[in-house]
């Protein structure tokens, strides 16, 4: 069965195929590093990183280039590090704030049992690229100068006799349906209202680069052009998938495919445009205004990295998807199951019946089912495939620990109390019994009395 992708450009179901099978190649927009990242952003590290899996197990680890990037010179950033640093200049507090950041992203995702990219690049690292962009876009008669700014023109594009793309096709709008969203800056010195900034001037304190374009005054990328630059670095003009979150179609990635296609004159930046769709919390859009706003480093906190990942990946990743705490009790309890039935066995090859939804434009939640009815038929099956999705990275005794320690129950405490229970049962003890089982359940722990003795769970 051939891998199946659904493209935002052409909005169909296409059939992979990689440009070079032995270099197969995914950009995915990584995160903005002024705060810790929310759930919402989880959801586009955790569907591509299975996709990163997946084409891996189709082409081999050795022939998957996949890069996420890290934007590092924002204004959210600037904004951060004078709130939070006021006393230092804001290049060196700055820096204090993505270095926080940054760390505290990578811990998160590295819980979410998230693979690191092939390659991370950070904006501030590709200055020279941006600059080399910005350049072909002027010479080329898609960008201008204005005021110590470099704007792009999409009228310009549009207006071109080329093979170029329509600026308007990833999202699906007209030029005039665009200024009429009004995600568009008015600005005295633009040609077009939907024209865009690629370079602008640096106020003092901020950082700054020298200007590309004859712009003697120094200054710093715009948001659009950094993502187009690092994947031209770092994959080529053209490349095979290009992902991110549906906010992102407009006006990041439409903008993204105007400098890219323009600069190396293509027809395409990606193959394929895949967006993951939004995530509301108990039935609301989270905002932190709604006091719904959660991080994963907080989630973290209370649940095991694979229980928020089992969660997201139980709904289609282009589908909305509402976050409760139903479903993570629920994601819980079947990841304590596949543990303890799968975690410890050599683990064989993922099974056809997990793949096969992979493969039909990553039905993440057919699979899962398919994983439910292996448990009974093929344990070592069942192993190789969670392997696949990211699931069982640690033992069954690891897992049981992990959960302890995020429940904050003391494990020494739970075994005490159930030693004096059995001690209470063997001399007929049952009010002393039950007593001490009404203690346990208070702590969140569970008890199942069997021949072999008695075992016990969190549960929450």
């Amino acid at each position: 069965m051939e891998l199946r992708l659904y493209d935002t450009l052409s909005r169909e179901k296409r059939t992979f195929v990689p440009l070079d099978p032995n270099n197969v190649r995914m950009y995915v927009c990584g995160p903005t590093v002024y705060d810790f990242a929310h759930i919402g952003n989880a959801r586009p590290v955790i569907v591509f990183d299975v996709l990163f899996r997946l084409l891996r197990h189709l082409y081999g680890e050795a022939h998957v280039k996949y890069v996420r990037n890290i934007t590092d010179v924002d204004d959210k950033i600037n904004d951060r590090a004078a709130r939070d640093f006021p006393g230092l200049p804001l290049n060196e507090a700055i820096r204090k704030v993505t270095e926080e950041t940054g760390r505290q992203f990578h811990a998160d995702v590295d819980a979410l049992g998230a693979l690191r990219p092939s390659v991370e690049p950070r904006a501030t690292e590709h200055i020279a690229e941006m600059r080399e962009i910005i350049e072909r876009l002027v010479k080329g008669g898609f960008a201008y100068v204005a005021e110590d700014h470099v704007l792009f023109s999409p009228q310009a594009m549009n207006a071109a006799n080329s093979s170029l793309p329509r600026y308007g096709a990833l999202s699906n709008r007209s030029l005039d349906e665009m200024v009429a969203g009004a995600r568009v800056d008015i600005a005295p010195y633009k040609k077009g209202n939907t024209d865009f900034v690629l370079w602008k001037p640096s106020k003092s304190g901020e950082p700054s680069w020298p200007s590309p374009a004859g712009i003697t005054a120094e200054g710093r990328p715009g948001w659009h052009i950094e993502c187009s630059a690092m994947a031209w670095k770092h994959l080529g003009e053209h490349f095979d998938v290009h992902g991110g979150g549906i906010d992102l179609v407009f006006p990041h990635h439409e903008n993204e495919v105007a400098q890219s296609c323009c600069a190396f004159h293509r027809e395409r930046m990606a193959n394929y445009w895949m967006h993951n769709g939004f995530l509301q919390v108990e039935s609301e859009k989270m905002s932190k205004s709604l006091g719904n706003f959660i991080t994963i480093h907080e989630l973290l906190k209370d649940w095991p990295g694979e229980v928020l990942r089992l969660n997201m990946l139980k709904t289609h990743y282009r589908s909305p998807i509402d976050w409760t705490m139903k479903s993570l009790e629920e994601s819980a309890k079947t990841l304590d199951d596949w543990y303890r039935v799968a975690a410890d066995v050599e683990p064989g090859k993922p099974a056809a019946s997990v793949v096969e939804p992979l493969l039909d434009d990553l039905n993440t939640s057919l699979a899962i089912a398919a994983l439910h009815s292996l448990r009974g038929s093929n344990v070592h099956a069942l192993a190789g495939s969670l392997g696949l999705l990211g699931f069982l990275s640690e033992s069954a005794a690891q897992w049981e620990g992990r959960k302890q320690q995020a429940s904050g129950v003391d494990a020494k405490e739970v075994e005490r109390l159930i030693a004096e229970r059995t001690a209470a049962r063997s001399r007929k003890d049952f009010g002393e019994s039950d007593r001490i089982r009404d203690v346990l359940v208070a702590m969140g722990v569970a008890i199942k009395d069997s021949k072999e003795g008695t075992t016990w769970e969190v549960v929450r």
